[in-house]
């Protein structure tokens, strides 16, 4: 590269950098267009009403009823908010999150009220008119009713309702001239088909229309063109197949006979949220000043050269958060500033790689080539198996739990684009510049070689013994020590009671965990409880344990006569336990997926079972050494603990690929005898700083969130860096050492 054009990449990247993060923080125009503060934000940072219902029946609702059902709600909730969310819980839950609204009970008389689907005839028995277009509540032109739905009825020019249509669905026909014309296709009930028979004879002989009608809107009028008398009619023509399927949906879900019953509401104040976002800022911004110091320090040049790309990455991936309409929520934070810690690796691995190019006597210009021509298997294979956990977390998990993994599989992609694209952009302009000194890079030693495998009994010994005293504290847990359960689930998991509270004056949150928090553990017994306010108000919701009728009595007698509340105004409620059993087999389901995914892949990319195998098992081994460490500490499991697991197990196998690459690596390159377990030590040894360095700029990162993060964010940090730490201890010491034991006691049979 000539040095005008080497000039040129540096600027434009740099530029680049800068526009994109002025773009974060300042937006275009009055409204501030894709600035960080227009990204959605999730309930748990914006505050709002969480409502979960459950179907009740004998019978289990068929998945396209329990769709509609969602359809059908979403299109309600977006009154309240544009943000809303409504998705499915398992088979026959649906959970509707609503930001930036509070007022709970009235969206629940409103959401408890199911739309009812009407056909109406154009003309009354007067003769005038039941709807003409004119303008409606919301200002727009369209068609509106000229009397209520109860004269109607009373006319008799309500012909339908939704009960008496069997189905409806978008889709193509073919006309006279073999154009495809996209339809809706209705199908009626035996009782509906006479009906509409008859409904249809009347209308088309009056050259009438039939509306339909549904939740207070008009979904669409149609002109009868003739007596349908066979049970089945098309609406036509449609605008597109997406307008078709709307009004079709609609039509289903007009008929529903789903009954929903609520299972737990929740109220989150805003001001949780502006704490949460303010520390977690906080902690990004330390973490990243840290790894920068660090990668400069250590990596000279190529470290400076990570800084540039690194913020190019930090600035890209919030305006895509933005431009993708991510909803940020609490873990989808601690995701972003996990997945600038990760983002180190790629450049990390080339960096490695490239200065052992330099050992060899290379010049810069050709180390640079070789070095990311040997590093892509590593950071392809990585961040794929990661990008799997990541997708299993979006599959499986919740609401919040799907906003960690989209900005953990977004940082992924972004991480491998700035590693792979730009930083070797960067670093092709500095060779342009002349900057051709490998001491401004660094020259790698030669690795001493350290007896990993010859020391693996020791290895597996320490890691069965912490396994082992895991399994027995969980035991001790849940059977002697007084606790009641082998992990300390939150709310999340075994349901609780969660009570609302007015007061007379507006507690701050340190003055609520000052004052009062304190005294409701006491007096229940409880280390878990956990308090919130309710923008707008007076009220504030203290989450407890399930209570009994004394319990209550205590919590209710301790606010009367220390904060003169009235305690008949305390209102308390139960979060069912339904949604424990269900949370904890996602888990269970949520890892064993994600390591049978990464089985296959590994298995396909290295042609060799024991690779996958052996991955597999220091995978396990992470996870049980951290439900161990769940067990000792005793820290809370809740929402986060399945974001928690996966990162670790889409971390460790990160680590373990880069490892496998190696030995691989050195397999093929190994001429005539060789010694097995000199070539699985040296592969591990060759790639130990990589492995250091990467973990340690993930724990500060880590770190940071766990100085200045929230309580929920100390949740997810704390047993994350136990992860980060299991990881990188099983990566190095054990990983390599199981497929050499599986290699030398399962040897491959030639055929």
């Amino acid at each position: 590269m000539s040095k005008s054009k080497s000039i040129l990449a540096i600027v434009l990247i740099v530029l680049c950098a800068a526009f994109f993060g002025y773009m974060d923080y300042a937006g275009l125009g009055e409204n501030k267009a894709g600035s960080a503060s227009e990204i959605k934000l999730g309930l748990d940072l914006a505050g709002g009403v969480s409502i979960t219902y459950q179907a009740v029946g004998d019978e289990e609702p068929s998945s396209q009823d329990m769709d509609d059902t969602v359809y059908k709600l979403q299109q309600r909730v977006e009154n309240y908010s544009t943000e809303a969310q409504v998705y499915k819980e398992g088979s026959d839950r649906i959970t509707i999150e609503i930001p930036g609204v509070y007022d709970a009970n009235s969206i629940l008389q409103e959401l408890g009220r199911p739309g009812t689907l009407y056909f109406i005839r154009q003309y009354a028995s007067d003769g005038s008119l039941n709807y003409t277009t004119g303008v409606k509540e919301d200002g727009t032109t369209g068609y509106v009713l000229n009397h209520s739905l109860d004269e109607i009825n009373a006319d008799g020019k309500i012909v339908l309702v939704g009960t008496d249509v069997a189905d409806a669905q978008a889709g193509g026909i073919k006309d006279s001239m073999g154009n495809v014309e996209i339809v809706v296709s209705l199908s009626f009930t035996p009782e509906g088909s006479e009906k509409f028979a008859q409904a249809t004879k009347e209308a088309y002989a009056n050259g009438e229309t039939i509306a339909i009608y549904y939740d207070g809107n008009f979904v669409s009028v149609p002109k009868v063109s003739g007596e349908i008398t066979q049970g089945s009619a098309q609406i036509s023509p449609m605008e597109d197949f997406e307008t078709a399927e709307k009004i079709a949906s609609t039509i289903r879900i007009g008929g529903l006979s789903v009954e929903l019953e609520e299972l737990r509401s929740n109220v989150v104040g805003a001001q949780l949220g502006q704490e949460a976002i303010s520390t977690s800022l906080l902690a990004g911004l330390v973490g990243f000043a840290v790894v920068v110091v660090f990668m400069i320090a250590v990596y000279y040049v190529l470290g400076l050269t990570s800084a540039i790309a690194l913020s190019l990455y930090g600035v890209l991936e919030i305006l895509l958060i933005n431009g993708f309409g991510i909803t940020l929520t609490l873990p989808g934070i601690a995701g972003i500033i996990l997945s600038i810690g990760m983002a180190v690796d790629a450049n990390v691995i080339i960096f490695a790689r490239l200065r052992e190019e330099l050992r060899t006597g290379k010049t810069v210009d050709s180390a640079i080539k070789v070095a990311y021509s040997k590093a892509l298997s590593a950071i392809l294979d990585g961040n794929i198996t990661t990008l799997i956990a990541a997708a299993v977390l979006w599959i499986m998990g919740s609401g919040s739990i799907k906003g960690f993994a989209q900005t953990l599989a977004l940082g992924i992609c972004l991480s491998m684009f700035t590693a792979i694209f730009i930083t070797k952009l960067l670093l092709r302009a500095l060779v342009g510049l002349g900057i051709t000194n490998p001491k401004f890079y660094g020259v790698a030693k030669e690795p001493k070689r350290i007896d990993f495998i010859g020391n693996r009994v020791p290895f597996f010994g320490v890691s069965l013994a912490v396994i082992a005293a895991g399994i027995v504290m969980l035991i001790l847990n849940g059977n002697f020590a007084g606790r009641g359960h082998s992990l300390n689930f939150s709310l999340d998991f075994l349901g609780g009671t969660q009570t609302t509270v007015s007061f007379d004056k507006d507690y701050s949150l340190d003055e609520l965990n000052t004052l009062m928090v304190s005294d409701i553990e006491r007096i229940l017994n409880d280390n878990t409880v956990s308090v919130t306010k309710v923008q707008g108000n007076n009220q504030v919701i203290f989450k407890t344990k399930t209570l009994s009728a004394e319990e209550r009595e205590n919590m209710a007698v301790y606010f009367e006569t220390t904060y003169n509340v009235d305690k008949e105004s305390i209102q308390a409620e139960s979060i069912s336990s339904t949604i424990s059993k269900e949370s904890q087999r996602q888990t269970i389901i949520a890892v064993v997926v994600a390591c049978v995914c990464m089985l296959i892949y590994i298995w396909f990319r290295f042609k060799d079972i024991r690779f996958g195998a052996s991955s597999v098992l220091a995978l396990t081994h992470d996870v049980l050494v951290t439900l161990a460490f769940y067990a000792f500490a005793y820290v809370s499991v809740g929402s986060t603990f399945v974001a928690c697991m996966l990162t670790i197990v889409g971390y460790s196998i990160n680590a373990t690929i880069v490892i496998f690459d190696r030995i691989r690596e050195n397999l093929k390159e190994a001429s005539g005898k060789y010694d097995l377990k000199d070539i699985v030590n040296d592969s591990i040894s060759a790639t130990l700083s990589r492995s250091i360095f990467t973990s340690l700029t993930t724990f500060i990162m880590v770190v940071a969130l766990y100085i200045f993060g929230v309580s929920s964010v100390k949740d997810f940090a704390l047993p994350l860096m136990v992860g980060i730490l299991c990881g990188t201890y099983s990566s190095i010491c054990l990983a390599g050492a199981m497929w050499y034991v599986f290699r030398t006691k399962l040897v491959k049979k030639d055929k």
